[in-house]
């Protein structure tokens, strides 16, 4: 079993990831930290962990952990990754890694040093729906691929959030933005090339609110939005020569709509829906982890991969500052 340390409290962390951990076949939590220690011993009791610690350096010191899941503001994740790492922890690190692509280069010199296992959290990269638009790409299900459409929204002005404060690193790209990009990339194993966008910025909090974005991935194109000041969307859509798959719910798997793919091939009159009763996308990514710090076979999100979808994020910022086209 990997012993995993939660470093912070955060909702996202009681919510998704500690259950799932606890519900893992090879995982489980024995230790939170916390700035406080009553929030600490409360959040371990709450999931049976007999560990709790008042500081974060402190858990990082601890023999009772083998690996942390780091869900600080996005501001504090390289920081703390490479710290648990110079620790000899192994990472799982919340999404997004970092705000800057060459904010990561020092994290893989810290992975690479220290010989741990470091990783961003994107969950939906373990999901079965995900999973199956891939194989459903690969086989040729809609032809030949020309276009990808997207959508991730929903309406948050909330002044003491993070996702509104500039210097926690709030922003809609940061929060959401890499959900569209990490799943086209994911699913079609292409990278974008170049970028235009239009991103508009809260005239209040200074964070990006909204981002529409055209990618030239070479043989196909992309266009997406992402809002922070929105009405709650999500949707996938993979356009081919022969027909389409429409992904409902694609990242928040059944929290705001079912879990499934529509697939529609006109040439051959092939119009299917798979379901997902539960992917428990949270539960596979710990497990992947745990498999892959043990040494066996599984698919998880390396750094250079995360490089490549900030690399993405970066380009889009870049291109929203001018007319025109931004080299990824």
């Amino acid at each position: 079993m990997l012993r995993f340390g939660i470093l912070s409290t955060a909702r996202i962390a009681r919510d998704a990831v500690m259950p799932a951990l606890q519900d893992a076949e090879n995982c489980v939590v024995t230790a939170v930290a916390s700035r406080d220690m009553a929030k600490a011993r409360a959040l371990a009791d709450r999931f049976g962990a007999p560990h709790a610690f008042g500081s974060y350096d402190e858990m990082l010191a601890s023999d009772t952990i083998d690996a942390v899941y780091i869900p600080l503001p996005t501001s504090q994740h390289v920081e703390w990754a490479i710290k648990a790492a110079d620790a000899g922890k192994h990472v799982l690190v919340e999404k997004p890694l970092a705000l800057k692509a060459s904010e990561i280069e020092p994290l893989i010199a810290a992975r690479d040093r220290n010989r741990v296992m470091v990783s961003e959290a994107f969950m939906v990269t373990y999901a079965p729906v995900w999973l199956k638009v891939r194989e459903l790409l690969k086989e040729g299900a809609i032809g030949e691929l020309k276009h990808v459409q997207g959508a991730f929204s929903y309406f948050n002005r909330d002044a003491a959030n993070m996702r509104n404060i500039p210097e926690l690193g709030g922003g809609a790209l940061p929060d959401i933005g890499v959900y569209p990009t990490i799943a086209t990339r994911f699913s079609t194993g292409s990278e974008p090339r170049r970028v235009q966008a239009v991103v508009r910025r809260d005239p209040d909090f200074g964070t990006d609110i909204y981002a529409s974005v055209k990618a030239d991935f070479g043989s196909f194109e992309m266009s997406f939005y992402v809002a922070t000041q929105m009405a709650n969307r999500q949707v996938m859509v993979f356009h081919g020569t022969e027909g389409y798959i429409e992904v409902k719910s694609p990242f928040n798997a059944d929290r705001w709509g079912p879990e499934e793919i529509e697939l529609s091939n006109q040439k051959h009159t092939v119009s299917q829906i798979f379901r997902f009763q539960d992917s428990r996308q949270y539960r596979r990514q710990a497990e992947a982890f745990a498999r892959a710090v043990a040494g066996e076979e599984a698919d998880v999100v390396t750094l250079e991969n995360s490089v490549m979808n900030q690399r993405f994020i970066d380009a889009v910022y870049r291109a929203g500052q001018h007319d025109g086209w931004e080299t990824v």
